[in-house]
């Protein structure tokens, strides 16, 4: 039997591996994390994470093929081959700080794998890492082998969360880069039989080493890039009175551009796209290359200056103050069907409001209140360090209440703040919100889900990202 054992319990490499062992009856898989809270929830009947469609897949296997454990040295030694998914967090100080990433946790992982192994073994790159990530890896291994062949592969993931489940059940393609060797291609060729139980044999690709890194590192740059794209032309559609859902449709119907990636929103979160972006300029700066490093740069000042603007037009549209004055917020995950917050956009709406002595009241379906009081009392870049490293929180915010009904959360309010696109805000009695709030009342719309038009024929002030503006706003025009 094929054992494959995966380091690091988190958001990628709990689905992943749980749809392997669904896929590959016949491979025991064993998901090991030194976080022992992290395990006890993945092996009980609410999972650490929140993924449609997951639940019922680790019920289908665990126990049988699929096995969550501490025992982090006994299933590394055992497996025929170890995926790595740790935390690759952006550094916070030294050589590269607020760019490169930190690779401590990798090479941690690495020489536990040398430390603890007694055969040969194929080693997976699963977290997103910088190019050349791979021979820093090998020179660990090897240097440290005792006569043990190990082999290295890059097999980024391509995930996107809210779909991860189906993503993984229906890739648009799986790559997989190895070393251009004899060993190296019949490793590329053992991992590929593994995806090849339900991925077709044509939707796997496989290239060199730096080729598979430096595609994550890519795509994700351009998903990104998309998004300020559009965001930037939202800025222009309320300045010239155009709507920006009616011009990315136009501009989507084009076939070398396509639909996708062109909502108009508060900006972009998630673990990755900041992140990646962050590292490519890196990379392309330690490569004598500034003036590209500049371009990406670029998708990251548009991101931030979406997130400032829309503070700003709530604070000028509400009279220029929201001191004292209670904002209601409408969603905190970075976006919908997932209970994520890393780098959303929330944080730094709020921390915006707040710097303005807002009164803010939360509500998010899938995000508690620790967690959210965490995220707004935490550093930059430290939310993506394990739990247990993460420095402890400070006290509560007082200016900060988190609720769990979006009518609370909106009762005796002066404005409210939509920032995740959870279904259920487009369905919500908007009638019933406005006659329990404070008037004028204030709704600013940073993922275009309301219907705006309804919304002011009730008595609302509407302000909806790239779209038309109220006279109101016309008349109280954002600060710059």
């Amino acid at each position: 039997m094929v054992k494959i054992c995966c380091i690091g319990a988190g958001y990628v490499g709990g689905p992943t591996m749980a749809v392997i062992a669904l896929k590959c009856p016949e491979i025991e898989v064993a998901v090991v994390d030194i976080s022992v809270s992290r395990i006890a929830a993945w092996n009980s009947d609410v999972l650490p994470i929140y993924e449609p469609g997951l639940d019922e897949v680790v019920k289908k296997c665990g126990g049988k093929n699929l096995f969550f454990s501490t025992d982090v040295e006994k299933h590394v030694s055992e497996a025929d081959i170890v995926f790595v998914s740790v935390n690759t967090p952006t550094k916070t100080q030294g050589l590269g700080a607020g760019k490169a990433a930190d690779l401590t946790y990798w090479e941690s992982a690495a020489r536990m794998i040398a430390d603890v192994s007694k055969s040969n073994k194929i080693v997976v790159e699963k977290s997103t890492v910088p190019v050349k990530t791979a021979e820093a890896i090998e020179k660990i291994l090897n240097h440290n082998s005792k006569g043990i062949d190990f082999q290295i592969l890059s097999n980024p993931e391509f995930l996107a969360e809210g779909t991860a489940i189906q993503d993984l059940f229906n890739p648009d393609r799986v790559l997989i880069g190895g070393r251009e060797t004899s060993e190296g291609q019949k490793a590329i060729e053992a991992l590929r039989d593994v995806y090849a139980h339900w991925v077709p044999v044509e939707r796997i690709i496989c290239t060199n080493l730096w080729s598979a890194e430096l595609s994550k590192l890519a795509a994700n740059a351009f998903l990104a890039q998309r998004i300020s794209s559009v965001n930037a032309m939202s800025a222009l559609c309320e300045a010239t009175g155009a709507d920006v859902s009616q011009v990315s449709h136009a501009v989507g119907k084009d076939t070398r551009i396509g639909p996708k990636f062109l909502n108009a929103s508060v900006g972009f979160g998630g673990s990755c796209f900041q992140k990646d972006i962050l590292n490519l300029v890196y990379i392309c700066e330690c490569n004598g290359l500034p003036e590209v490093a500049n371009y990406w740069k670029q998708v990251i000042k548009i991101n931030d200056y979406q997130k400032t603007r829309f503070v700003n037009r709530i604070v000028s549209s509400m009279f220029n103050t929201v001191s004292g004055k209670k904002i209601a917020i409408l969603g905190f995950a970075f976006k919908k069907d997932t209970g994520d917050t890393r780098e959303t956009p929330a944080i730094d709406v709020c921390k915006g409001l707040l710097g303005d002595k807002a009164l803010l009241s939360i509500y998010d379906p899938q995000v508690n209140e620790e967690q959210i009081q965490r995220d707004l009392a935490m550093k930059k870049f430290d939310w993506d360090h394990p739990v247990h490293l993460q420095p402890v929180s400070p006290t509560s915010i007082k200016q900060v209440n988190v609720v769990w009904d979006a009518y609370a959360a909106t009762k005796d309010a002066h404005g409210v703040c939509v920032l995740t696109e959870w279904d259920e805000f487009k369905t919500l009695d908007y009638q019933r919100i406005y006659d329990n709030m404070r008037k004028p009342a204030f709704i600013f719309d940073g993922r275009n889900v309301v219907d705006e038009a309804k919304l002011r024929e009730i008595g609302f002030i509407v302000y909806s990202i790239g779209k038309p503006l109220d006279q109101w706003l016309k008349d109280m025009p954002a600060v710059a």
